[in-house]
């Protein structure tokens, strides 16, 4: 595999060391001070990962000012197809994707990263949430931004993005390792005996006691999707070893009518946090700036 400062393959619009100044959006979009055009989300950014396949993400904001870097694990098959303005085709109601304008506005950076290229299909990243792979690609995409901006990067996973976002938080270290992780409505029941052995998988699969970086995870007390009970979050900080910790149990919002399911599992119900967008992202953002969400 080819390194470039360290871990990047130039992609697309990238001016060489841009992003110390400003981001360009497609080909003309010049973002300056935060800006950028309505239907411009990101610029996307191409790296190499596992067996030669390749990773792209959309990087949003400027590192002048910026407070830290927010790396965004969305859940389902964790597929975006990314255009290229930086805007996810899939999965547009995802609860980091919505809350993504929040973190900008507050002075991060973003990057919502898509899924590796060989994971583009039906099942997406399906069972590989939790292998080494995948933690060490992940690992490249945290360790250039690091390198890139000189700030702290930040995980944040939901739904099935918590496994995922486990699995790196365990595994890497150096700079490839995040500084802190945010998991939101986790996966924290499968289903055993499933055709595909992958549903079984939930952040419980993963060895947590070798997490002990801050750990936040929230949950919503109306979450009715299966697979996220919320009183099973806070088991999650019954095995980490953070240095910092906290649970939050999230009320209020429209509630759910559509039953116990695999449908409550959709970012427009309480497993998104529906309509509380703002409340919690606010919550994320004091708990990176104060340690208390």
């Amino acid at each position: 595999m080819r390194a470039f400062d360290p871990y990047w393959v130039v992609e697309e619009a990238w001016m060489r060391n841009s992003i110390r100044r400003h981001l360009f959006c497609g080909l003309f979009g010049l973002v300056l001070l935060g800006m950028r055009p309505a239907a411009c989300c990101g610029l996307n950014e191409t790296i190499e990962t596992h067996d030669d396949t390749r990773m792209t993400m959309s990087v949003a904001g400027t590192v002048t000012g910026a407070k830290a870097v927010l790396v965004l694990l969305v859940g389902g098959t964790g597929y975006l197809a990314l255009d290229g303005s930086g805007c996810p085709q899939r999965l547009k109601g995802n609860a980091l994707i919505t809350k993504r304008p929040l973190f900008d506005e507050a002075g991060y950076m973003t990057v919502l990263v898509d899924a590796p290229t060989d994971r583009h299909g039906k099942e997406g990243l399906g069972g590989f949430r939790i292998e080494a792979q995948h933690a060490a690609d992940l690992g490249r995409v945290i360790a250039g931004m690091r390198a890139q901006t000189r700030l702290p990067v930040w995980l944040i996973g939901t739904s099935r993005g918590a496994i995922s976002a486990v699995n790196a938080a365990l595994r890497l270290s150096g700079a490839a390792a995040p500084d802190g992780l945010i998991l939101t409505s986790p996966v924290t029941s499968g289903r055993e005996g499933a055709i595909k052995a992958w549903v079984a998988h939930s952040v419980f699969s993963l060895d947590l006691e070798d997490i002990k970086m801050p750990v936040l995870v929230i949950v919503h007390a109306e979450d009715k999707c299966i697979r996220t009970p919320p009183d099973r979050g806070k088991v999650i900080l019954e095995k980490t070893e953070g240095v910092r910790e906290q649970f939050v149990t999230v009320t209020g919002g429209p509630g759910w009518e559509g039953g116990k399911g695999l449908k409550a599992c959709r970012g427009k119900s309480p497993h998104g946090f529906v309509t509380q967008d703002a409340e919690v992202a606010a919550g994320m953002i004091r708990f990176i700036e104060t340690g208390a969400y």
